[in-house]
């Protein structure tokens, strides 16, 4: 059996576009009569010179301040975003938990989306079925299943994907700030959920700003700045640098 496996080499992403481009032809005309470049274009590096190794087993955190590069770097682990430059090497199945929105028919039942968000990740229609009343079980959504998801608040909307997305036991799963959201005795059902998953000794990537989570779950946290790695090692070294950086107002290097 082939181990879970990602490999990121000298990684970057970049993001070009045309500045004011959605004025039209009347903001054009503004900028020409005021003297200003038309036209201008735009381009944000969000990651750069990425190298990151994560074999069978291990549990990584990504922190770092928004707009660091975290969920960027989530997407491109989850084959969403193509580098503008390097190399991506996975294998294994890879499940994303975020933008939890996507995937959802909005006008159709819980049960309905179960299904869909299932099919989506892979599940053929026969082991859907046969899971259908587990992950119903999980959601502890009752009735409110036989309701269309554009009525649900963003904990149901959590409730259902984490349900769907971790009953397909993935070989890498890849967490945005899942955990931070919902009530209390969800996200411990959830925490006790992930640590079974672990125990399997799958991959798991997981960003958040809940630095207890992140001790709770990851042995080894990645720092992101301007999309750049920081630091990279043991989870607890790597919190306290981070926590005494800021503290002291200390420049991070870029």
């Amino acid at each position: 059996m082939t181990q879970a496996h990602l490999h990121l080499k000298n990684v970057d992403i970049t993001f070009n576009g045309q500045l004011n481009s959605h004025e039209g032809f009347k903001g054009w005309l503004r900028q020409l009569v005021a003297g200003k470049k038309t036209n201008a274009s735009y381009q944000i590096e969000a990651l750069k010179n990425i190298d990151i190794e994560i074999n069978q087993g291990e549990r990584v955190g990504l922190i770092g301040l928004n707009g660091a590069g975290k969920s960027t770097l989530l997407k491109v682990m989850a084959g969403i975003y193509p580098p503008t430059g390097g190399n991506v090497k996975i294998k294994g199945h890879v499940c994303p938990m975020f933008e939890f929105a996507t995937g959802f028919e909005m006008s159709q039942s819980g049960w309905d989306n179960i299904r869909i968000r299932g099919m989506l990740l892979g599940m053929s229609p026969e082991a859907i079925e046969a899971k259908l009343p587990e992950i119903a079980e999980f959601t502890e959504l009752g009735e409110f299943l036989d309701y269309p998801v554009r009525t649900y608040s963003s904990g149901m909307f959590i409730r259902l994907a984490f349900a769907v997305s971790t009953s397909i036991n993935p070989e890498i799963l890849l967490i945005d700030e899942v955990m931070g959201a919902g009530d209390i005795a969800f996200a411990e059902k959830a925490k006790r959920r992930m640590f079974e998953f672990m125990e399997q000794g799958k991959i798991l990537v997981f960003t958040t700003h809940n630095f207890g989570l992140l001790n709770d779950f990851c042995s080894r946290t990645i720092w992101l700045h301007k999309g750049k790695i920081v630091a990279d090692g043991p989870t607890a070294e790597i919190v306290k640098r981070y926590n005494d950086t800021h503290a002291r107002g200390v420049k991070i290097p870029t």
